[in-house]
């Protein structure tokens, strides 16, 4: 027995120091007239608009869309001054408007693969040439096509090249006498997309398989992961095949039709629906075989229907994969691929918190177009930027749009939870000496005080087994699972206990940044001592806590008489008895 509680103490001591958890509190409910959205919406609108205000972003046209998994929360347009007189686009930029958005589009390209995983007509983990048969013929290119997986294409893990016929300086002459290259033959280039003139021929699956057939690779199949525009041409040759039709119709009729992307097309659009910044400007390219890496037009307004639809759904796809979750590292501590995302985090969003938060992006860039997606799942937010024109307003845009919303639902976040679960919580047993009391702070849901008969368990030996750090100051936090005890009917939140050491100021350990996450620990009578189950009443107020390990459940003690409903009895739900006036 001795051996058992010695490993569950080892498992603690080896997370001992753990800072603050990333999922602090469950996604807020948004209402947009609250004082810090409405805050943080004025500042923005503030922002850019000084920020436009400047002559060198006279040409620009810009749409920002905020929204969460519901609906949108906010809305910002600008249309430029300085525009193409002889070619009129949309008199006033709006929702509908539409722009180029490049790679984004490799987005909906995952998701239309993730769906042919969901229905069984093909495996993320086969290899591609069992989809592509003309890769299993002999070649004159060195790619290891039997070890490249759909998965590792669609995570930029594939290391394969980036371009199909894209950024050859053969194509720049003054780039190749500037930089004192030597001049090359053309003889057995492919002659499509920025080979042939103005653009006018698009490149096709025969180009493109060619051209594949006689690469070279970056890397070895999944051992780093470098960007590849390739990747999900070739991606799309697989869907089509599977899917007997070709890859346009099958998103246009698997997503853009599903989610009411009405103004979404691949097709060039009419003029005087588009924001067609002055030249040079890729409105009027067609994009061909190269379609599935940044075909798509589309406007902010439709562009986040996806946006809810991937907040809504991105861990339901497929049993696969949880489709926000990085697969790889990239550069930095702060970055990492995904399926096929960018994703960046950082501990210095909060000005209160070290708090880590996960910024989920999706970036594409076309000459005269930038563009980017972001979804913040610990908030349920997503973000759309557009841009059509100068790139040079995007850092300003990204970081007064990103943080400021990030940091207005984390406000809002708090204090849903110092209003909903925060509190004096007592046995109904007045003979039973069991208590607890909770704060929501910057940190989350804070254990202040807890009596479990008559024992003050924050200084007992049990915080020890929960991961309590010797000699380092710390605090015991419920930390949300966002899985209910009667899941069909969404009743009892199942909550953990968990033990954070408080960061320490000045230097520490190289080590003390190690924390390994480790959530489940000791059990009692074969039941997790740690978990804790929250159950609401219909005004989304906590109003009774149930300590599964402890056997005992807590009533919320309220600073108003509390209203009596008479609702059914069931014992899988909980009878609702109390609630705040």
């Amino acid at each position: 027995m001795l051996s058992r509680f010695f490993g569950v103490a080892f498992a603690a001591l080896a997370s001992a120091t753990c800072y603050e958890p990333s999922f602090a509190h469950p996604p807020p409910e948004y209402d947009r007239h609250h004082p810090a959205l409405k805050d943080a919406f004025t500042h923005i609108h503030d922002v850019l608009t000084i920020t436009l205000g400047d002559p060198k972003y006279n040409s620009t046209s810009i749409s920002v869309e905020i929204t969460s998994s519901k609906e949108s929360l906010w809305e910002f347009h600008h249309t430029a001054h300085e525009r193409n007189s002889s070619r009129p686009d949309i008199p006033q930029v709006n929702g509908d408007a539409l722009y180029r958005i490049a790679s984004i589009t490799k987005a909906f390209t995952v998701l239309g693969l993730l769906q042919q995983h969901a229905a069984g007509n093909l495996s993320l983990d086969e290899p591609l040439d069992k989809y592509i048969s003309e890769l299993k013929a002999p070649q004159n290119g060195t790619i290891p096509w039997k070890d490249i997986t759909l998965r590792s294409l669609a995570s930029q893990l594939s290391g394969i090249p980036r371009e199909l016929a894209q950024s050859d300086l053969i194509n720049s002459e003054n780039l190749v006498e500037e930089w004192g290259l030597p001049p090359v033959s053309r003889e057995g280039l492919i002659t499509c997309d920025e080979y042939s003139e103005d653009y006018q021929k698009p490149c096709t699956a025969d180009d493109l398989v060619r051209s594949v057939k006689a690469g070279r690779p970056i890397f070895a199949p999944n051992q780093q992961s470098t960007y590849s525009n390739v990747a999900f041409e070739l991606i799309s040759l697989a869907i089509a095949n599977v899917t007997n039709q070709t890859y346009e119709s099958y998103i246009e009729d698997a997503i853009f039709k599903p989610l009411e992307m009405k103004k979404s097309t691949f097709s060039k659009p009419q003029d005087s629906a588009g924001v067609i910044p002055l030249w040079p400007h890729y409105w009027d390219v067609d994009e061909g075989i190269q379609n599935p890496t940044g075909g798509i037009y589309t406007s902010s307004n439709d562009l986040s229907k996806f946006v809810r639809y991937v907040l809504a759904n991105y861990n339901g796809i497929t049993h696969a994969l949880n489709w926000l979750h990085p697969v790889s590292n990239s550069k930095n501590l702060h970055n990492f691929y995904g399926m096929p995302w960018e994703i960046f985090q950082s501990d210095r969003v909060l000005p209160n918190s070290k708090r880590t938060i996960r910024f989920i992006t999706k970036g594409g860039a076309l000459p005269g177009y930038f563009s980017l997606i972001i979804f913040i799942p610990q908030y349920d937010l997503g973000i759309t930027l557009l841009i059509g024109g100068s790139p040079d307003i995007f850092d300003t845009l990204l970081e007064t749009v990103s943080i400021g919303v990030a940091r207005a639902a984390e406000e809002v976040a708090i204090s849903q939870l110092q209003q909903g679960y925060a509190g004096r919580y007592i046995a109904a047993d007045p003979n039973l000496n069991s208590s607890l009391i909770l704060n929501a702070d910057h940190r989350g849901l804070v254990v202040e005080n807890f009596i479990s008969n008559a024992t003050d368990v924050l200084q007992s030996s049990l915080v020890e087994y929960l991961g309590r750090p010797k000699g380092k100051p710390w605090y015991l936090l419920l930390v949300p699972t966002l899985l209910y005890r009667n899941e069909e009917d969404q009743k009892g939140e199942v909550w953990r206990m968990h033990v954070a050491t408080e960061r320490p100021k000045g230097d520490r350990d190289i080590w003390d940044d190690s924390c390994i996450t480790d959530i489940d620990g000791m059990l009692y009578g074969g039941v997790p001592l740690n978990e804790v189950t929250l159950w609401k009443g219909p005004s989304g107020l906590v109003y009774d806590i149930e300590l599964v390990g402890f056997r005992v459940n807590l009533t919320r003690i309220f600073s108003h008489p509390p209203a009596v409903l008479q609702l059914e009895d069931d014992e899988d739900t909980k009878e609702e008895t109390q609630m705040e006036l």
